[in-house]
């Protein structure tokens, strides 16, 4: 009798246990796109805060519920009369204005520069957004540049910074005729970010329930127009063998630039001058078209 109801106490255990796993299962696939997006609506400053004249830009994109969101962006031009352009796809926290440091950069550089918000963030409307969409959002900025302002398509730089590197791989993947692409502190997939993560979620199967993969990995060998990665040595969020990795799967003209001692966010200022001398020189890169050559950058 005593043994029946032990093992009857076991059984419902393992039962509960087994039920509570499923669980958990279900809700990391429900939740997922919120475990990775991190919007904030307020936006704390704009580009005249920083003296940068720009325009307010709303762009419509259709939902898979056939109803129009509006994408709200800054067009931000050049103050040369420099044609190339810049289209800035920023991470997966914040909204565009915590970008406004790295935008003034580019502009500087001699780049005009759109940035846009995915759905949920900022100013857009939407909620939390998915891969899906944001790889809507970015299609519908370079639509609103081909379309509206008349940008010819091989003016066009896809800049991405951490997920938006994943986002900007995908859009240069259609869009063979852009530029080139620059992305920075960016990772593999959302697969291998998930190991580097650690033992929480090993205890999934992670190839099972992961539907919002970010596969730039797997993406880059259908990449036909130039591509610079630029990576902190110091990144904690994305670790820069994964800039490494891509840079050696790639097999489209190719640059890498390491920054030691450089973090997630702070690339820019650490590098200082030596960033805008890579971009420039990616830049004529790309005009010159040197063919299959694998350059690395090492900051002096």
């Amino acid at each position: 009798m005593m043994t029946n109801l032990l093992l009857k106490g076991l059984l419902s255990g393992v039962g509960m246990g087994a039920i509570t796993y499923l669980c958990a299962c279900l809700a990391l696939v429900a939740a997922q796109n919120r475990l990775i997006f991190k919007p904030v609506s307020t936006i704390t400053t704009t580009p005249a805060d920083l003296g940068l004249a720009y325009e307010d830009v709303w762009l419509s994109v259709l939902t898979p519920q056939d109803t129009v969101e509006k994408l709200h962006g800054w067009w931000i031009r050049a103050t040369s009369s420099s044609q190339k352009v810049l289209l800035y796809l920023h991470g997966n926290g914040g909204n565009i204005s915590y970008n406004l440091g790295p935008i003034k950069s580019f502009q500087e550089a001699g780049f005009s520069v759109l940035i846009i918000d995915y759905r949920g963030y900022g100013r857009s409307q939407g909620e939390f957004p998915t891969e899906s969409e944001v790889y809507r959002d970015a299609q519908v900025a370079w639509d609103y540049l081909i379309e509206e302002r008349k940008i010819k398509p091989q003016n066009i730089f896809l800049y991405g910074h951490s997920l938006g590197g994943a986002v900007a791989i995908d859009l240069g993947v259609r869009k063979p005729q852009a530029a080139g692409i620059i992305v920075e502190n960016t990772f593999t997939s959302m697969r291998d970010m998930m190991d580097y993560l650690g033992s929480f979620y090993q205890l999934f199967p992670a190839d099972l329930i992961l539907h919002q993969r970010f596969d730039s990995l797997s993406k880059l060998r259908l990449l036909q127009i130039p591509l610079l990665l630029i990576h902190g040595t110091s990144d904690r969020t994305v670790p820069a063998s994964m800039s490494e990795k891509l840079f050696k799967a790639a097999t489209v003209p190719k640059k890498l630039f390491l920054v030691p001692n450089a973090n997630h966010n702070n690339v820019g200022v650490i590098a200082g001058e030596d960033y805008e001398r890579v971009v420039q020189d990616f830049y004529q890169f790309v005009l010159h078209n040197q063919g299959q050559l694998d350059l690395v950058y090492n900051q002096n």
